[in-house]
């Protein structure tokens, strides 16, 4: 009989538990939290009080692992938005044209989406979780890993397994696991900013359109001062949540009247207006000590019988939004490989280096924007400078109307297309070219959402048509 261990029941930890599935006779989930009965927050995930958003290509990963699982969570409530068709967006040069592309977003609360994730993967008889099990150490050698110590209220117990997948997100105790093995210390990547987060949850006022597009204001890099943004996000059962953040030297409060006047000074005081006429169901709450960290684990002579994936593995600051994606992708990947020949020799150095070139797509994406925040902080050398974050501001402001280049970077973000769509002569000539169209200002912008209804004190146009041109 062949098992599995896999450390740590997020989002993560379920999906690559569904993705060995096939492979082992049994699959055991170790969490050191408890699960709740149903969707709503758990002690073991505090970031799961703020906006979580699945990309297009996260979507589509989960559906493939577990078909099924994207129409409950659409049923549940979870909304699906376009890009930037279906929000309100400000992108780091200015306000974007309504303009339909290929990306989309899911929009719903962590506590449904592990809700939904958990109940699916455990329909599958062949995998169960152990609750309140702490993972103390690793069992095996430099060269193989053959499970795990853990420790209950009822003492410690050594558990064999033939693989072990760690999923214990950014708080992972791989590397210092590795080293009692005999292994090197992990290469440790770290980029950080200094983001941090504030967010609240809100009851949508009466009369608001299940339609409601929300309104995404991302930061501006480059220009010496702290980044900041906000997004107003529709969620299930008919709340929004708004998360403010700012980078280091600009950090949102925490207080009520900080956070209402930050979130009025974001370019347009829609989102503040839109709040006031919501009702607060739930304190201000804070994130912060939240870098863009990559453990290089590729490039460690890694023993059989051990994967990192997940936050463990690579884990980017919360305004990118990809983490969950990556996450899916990594672990299709692991599934794929496991379907192509099994637990085989040299099989978790394969995956390892797979998981580490999805991640690498997501890593630059990040730290290409946040390498342009003042009193960044980094160990590695950060790529770009000026001419760099120049083109970045061309790009940024091209695509605020222009329908390929918007096309590719959303492409891009939302995980469905190479970095190298950036790199299409028709991508390149637009961006040579430049705007060709005059910036939107951000009553324009408003006017381009009906969707928003009566809910603001200036009004929006008739329904536009979609534009593909």
């Amino acid at each position: 009989m062949t098992r599995a261990l896999v450390l740590g029941g997020g989002l993560a930890g379920m999906l690559a538990a569904t993705a060995l599935a096939d492979t082992v006779d049994s699959v055991v989930v170790l969490e050191r939290d408890t699960f709740p009965d149903a969707p709503v927050p758990r002690r073991g995930l505090p970031q799961g009080h703020h906006s979580h958003i699945l990309m297009r290509g996260g979507v589509e990963a989960i559906d493939e692992l577990l078909p099924g699982t994207v129409d409950l969570l659409y049923a549940a409530g979870a909304k699906k938005r376009g890009l930037p068709w279906g929000a309100l967006a400000r992108g780091p040069e200015g306000w974007m044209e309504r303009i339909d592309t290929d990306a989309y977003l899911l929009l719903c609360s962590r506590d449904l989406l592990d809700h939904i994730v958990r109940r699916q993967v455990l329909r599958d008889g062949r995998v169960t979780v152990r609750e309140a099990v702490k993972v103390l150490e690793l069992t095996g050698s430099a060269s193989r890993v053959t499970g795990v110590v853990t420790e209950t209220g009822e003492g410690q117990e050594r558990l064999h397994a033939d693989l072990v997948v760690d999923a214990t997100g950014r708080g992972s105790n791989a590397p210092a696991w590795l080293t009692a093995l005999g292994l090197p210390q992990v290469r440790e990547d770290v980029v950080d900013a200094g983001i941090t987060y504030v967010s609240r949850w809100f009851e949508a006022p009466p009369g608001t359109k299940d339609d409601f597009p929300g309104v995404m204001i991302q930061m501006t890099p480059g220009t010496g001062k702290p980044g900041q943004g906000a997004g107003l996000l529709p969620m299930e059962d008919g709340r929004w949540i708004l998360s403010l953040f700012g980078s280091r030297g600009g950090e949102p409060p925490n207080d009520e009247d900080g956070f209402a006047r930050f979130a009025r000074e974001r370019h347009h005081p829609i989102i503040a207006d839109l709040i006031a006429r919501a009702t607060p169901a739930g304190p201000i709450r804070t994130y912060r000590n939240i870098p863009d960290r990559r453990r290089r684990y590729e490039k460690l002579a890694l023993p059989d019988g051990f994967v990192v994936i997940g936050d463990a593995a690579s884990a980017l600051n919360p305004v990118h939004g990809t983490g969950m994606s990556v996450a899916a992708q990594c672990a299709r990947l692991l599934r794929d490989e496991l379907a192509g020949g099994g637990l085989r020799p040299k099989l978790t150095r394969r995956v390892q280096a797979g998981i580490a070139r999805i991640n690498g797509g997501a890593w630059r994406l990040a730290t290409n924007t946040d390498q342009g925040l003042p009193a960044v902080r980094a160990n590695v050398r950060l790529q770009g400078g000026a001419l760099a974050d120049r083109m970045a501001a061309r790009v940024a402001r091209t695509g605020c109307r222009d329908r390929d280049v918007i096309n590719a970077v959303f492409g891009v973000a939302s995980l469905v297309k190479p970095m190298t769509a950036m790199m299409s002569p028709a991508f390149l000539l637009a961006v040579l070219r430049g705007p060709r169209k005059p910036a939107l200002t951000a009553e324009q912008a408003i006017a381009q959402f009906p969707e928003f209804g009566d809910l603001l004190p200036y009004g929006a146009s008739d329904r536009p048509t979609r534009n593909t041109a």
